[in-house]
């Protein structure tokens, strides 16, 4: 119960993958047999994953990571459009791959805005238009919270970066493979990708680099990925990540009913006692519940299920063991003690009504138990 921080790689993939590792080892920089296998086998995961999101095959670049995608947009954009201006735009809910990558260029002379949420972590799109300045260089705004689930209104927002001639990026690490994503159709210049969230290999991403829009590399060696991404590709999970987002594209409609597991979720689970849905109640991803409970501590629940044979989160699981309450549910306005009273359930393929019907029987006894001896029960 915990798909949005990783999923199982798809049978499918891992056999696709096998042959990379020994029998076609090549570097796809050698000339020889084995050199060019690779160098197709790239060229042909290039190929699928562009297909994914509407994009030209020579507009993806492979990164290690969703991390790495958001660091090379963002850096890359501003440090190659540093004497244009110094001002970027962003949320106040991004994953700390962009958050954290805006801090850092605060620290090296540049500007950034962070545009609040409503209480259920929608941007409004005239928050964002309020905020260009003269010197704006970029906006950055996520497709999907990955804690909340909550998608934002981007088409409204590339229309707005559109007008005003400014690359949008996007963090669409939750959202491609699992909604419908078109780069023009969301007017983005860029966004980042992760395979391991849609069933895909760990330790490989990419980043969609709409022609005409330049980054400054922040690689630098043998000049692979277009001088780019300096690194030997990761042929065997470049492999699996266009295998994943083959599958994706074929397995889209199986994904949108996802959303019927769950809204009986959030259902059963909303029927306990002083509990509450986080995010937005219709436009959040088709696989996400997030709930929070009075008076109790999400890790608790979390420890308490994971005795029931249930895997579930508190939030994102790159900061899962951070004390701080989520910088996301604070933002939504919610109260330290609310925030960490919240608990993520994002479901996927192998999840079944079974699974759904498993967690609300036991949730109940879980929360009850820790509302006994919590100081913080009335």
């Amino acid at each position: 119960m915990d798909h949005s921080a990783t999923t199982p790689a798809d049978p499918l993939v891992v056999e696709a993958m096998l042959p990379y590792f020994s029998e076609k080892f090549g570097n796809p920089s050698s000339l020889y047999t084995i050199g060019r296998q690779a160098r197709r086998a790239i060229e042909e995961s290039r190929q699928k994953v562009a297909d994914l999101i509407g994009a030209k095959k020579e507009e993806i670049i492979f990164t290690g990571s969703g991390t790495e995608s958001d660091n090379l947009a963002i850096k890359g954009i501003a440090y190659r459009n540093r004497k244009k201006g110094d001002h970027i735009i962003t949320s106040s809910i991004e994953h700390h791959a962009v958050l954290h990558s805006c801090k850092y260029l605060e620290t090296q002379g540049f500007k950034v805005t962070y545009i609040p949420v409503d209480k259920d972590g929608l941007v409004n799109p005239k928050d964002v238009e309020k905020a260009i300045t003269p010197g704006t260089i970029l906006i950055t705004i996520m497709h999907a919270n990955n804690e909340i689930g909550t998608v934002q209104p981007l088409e409204e927002i590339g229309k707005i970066a559109k007008e005003k001639n400014i690359p949008l990026h996007t963090d669409s690490v939750q959202t491609t493979g699992k909604i419908p994503v078109n780069v023009d159709t969301l007017g983005v210049s860029l966004l980042s990708m992760s395979a391991h969230k849609i069933y895909g290999p760990k330790g490989v991403g990419a980043l969609y680099l709409r022609k005409g829009t330049f980054v400054e590399p922040q690689l630098h060696g043998g000049g692979h990925e277009r001088n780019l991404r300096s690194s030997t590709e990761n042929v065997p999970g470049i492999v699996g990540f266009g295998k994943a987002c083959e599958l994706a594209k074929e397995r889209l409609p199986e994904e949108a009913k996802l959303a019927d597991l769950r809204d009986r979720l959030i259902k059963g689970i909303l029927e306990i006692k002083d509990s509450y849905l986080n995010g937005h109640p219709v436009k959040r991803l088709p696989n996400n519940a997030n709930v929070r409970f009075s008076y109790i501590e999400g890790e608790s629940m979390i420890l308490n299920l994971d005795m029931k044979g249930v895997a579930a989160s508190t939030g994102s699981a790159c900061s899962s063991t951070s004390l701080e309450p989520s910088h996301v549910l604070m933002a939504i306005g919610l109260k330290p003690e609310e925030a960490h009273g919240s608990l993520r359930l994002t479901i996927g393929r192998g999840n079944t009504q079974e699974d759904v019907d498993y967690v609300v029987s036991v949730l109940p006894e879980i929360v009850n138990k820790l509302r006994m001896i919590s100081p913080l029960a009335r």
